[in-house]
C-alpha cells in the first residue's frame, strides 16, 4: 500500500509545534502561535500509523523530514516504500521510487484547506481553525484543531505535548481513518542544505503533471 497523500498532508502540519519546550511555554494557543514567529527551520525523524474506523492497524511507515518556512520542505519515507515528498516554494513534488513515477503539483492548489495551511504559511491561524486547549490525557497536554472550512480531508487535529515538545499527532478524517504519528530527534532551526528543496525528475522517470 502506497503512502496516501492525505498522509502526506497531515506530515505537513509539523511545520509548527513539534520543537519548541512545553516546560517554557505550555500546550496552549498562545504557544503555538508563538512558536510560528520563532522558528524558521527544523529537521527529524517520524514514525507514522494509519487506522481504520474501527481503529484497526491498516498502515504503518517511517522516515525523516526537514522544512523552511514558507513553504519549502522535504519528506522521505524509507519504509515500507521510498517515497520523496519536496516543495520548493511553487511546485509539489512526489517521486514514487519503485515506481519511478513522478507527480508534480502547483504547490498552493495541493496544500489548500488542508492541515498544511495550520502551520505551513500565514500565522493567522485562527483565520482557518478553531484552536481549543483540551487538558492533559495519558500524560501529554493536547491541543486541538477544528477547520473552520468543510472542505477538508480531516475534521479535527490534535497535538499531544510532553516535556521535550510535541510527542505525539492525531489525525481524523471524514471517514473516520485516524493518523498517528510520533516524532523522535527534532531540531529546531538548524542549518539546512539549499538543495533540500529543490528536486529533478530522475532520467525514464514517468513525470504526471496535475
Amino acid at each position: 500500500m502506497r503512502i496516501p497523500f492525505r498522509s502526506f498532508l497531515l506530515l505537513l502540519t509539523l511545520f509548527g509545534p513539534a520543537f519548541y519546550s512545553t516546560a517554557a511555554l505550555g500546550a496552549t494557543t498562545e504557544a503555538l502561535k508563538a512558536f510560528l514567529t520563532q522558528t524558521s527551520t527544523a529537521k527529524g525523524r517520524f514514525a507514522q500509523m494509519v487506522l481504520d474506523k474501527n481503529l484497526k492497524k491498516i498502515q504503518e511507515s517511517t522516515g525523516t523530514m526537514q522544512f523552511s518556512r514558507p513553504g519549502k520542505f522535504r519528506w522521505e519515507y524509507n519504509k515500507p516504500y521510498e517515497q520523496i515528498i519536496v516543495g520548493d516554494g511553487s511546485k509539489l513534488w512526489i517521486y514514487d521510487k519503485d515506481l519511478n513515477q513522478v507527480t508534480e503539483r502547483k504547490l498552493d492548489q495541493a496544500l489548500g484547506a488542508s492541515p498544511a495551511a495550520l502551520l505551513a504559511g500565514s500565522n493567522e491561524i485562527e483565520k482557518s481553525y478553531t484552536l481549543n486547549n483540551i487538558g492533559n490525557q495519558e500524560g501529554l497536554d493536547w491541543l486541538e484543531a477544528i477547520p473552520k472550512s468543510k472542505d477538508t480531508a480531516f475534521e479535527r487535529i490534535r497535538l499531544g505535548f510532553g516535556k521535550n515538545g510535541l510527542d505525539a499527532m492525531e489525525l481524523r478524517d471524514q471517514f473516520g481513518q485516524v493518523t498517528v504519528i510520533k516524532f523522535a530527534d527534532l531540531e529546531r532551526n538548524p542549518k539546512l542544505a539549499p538543495d533540500a528543496f529543490t528536486f529533478t525528475p530522475p532520467k525514464g522517470a514517468d513525470v504526471i503533471r496535475e
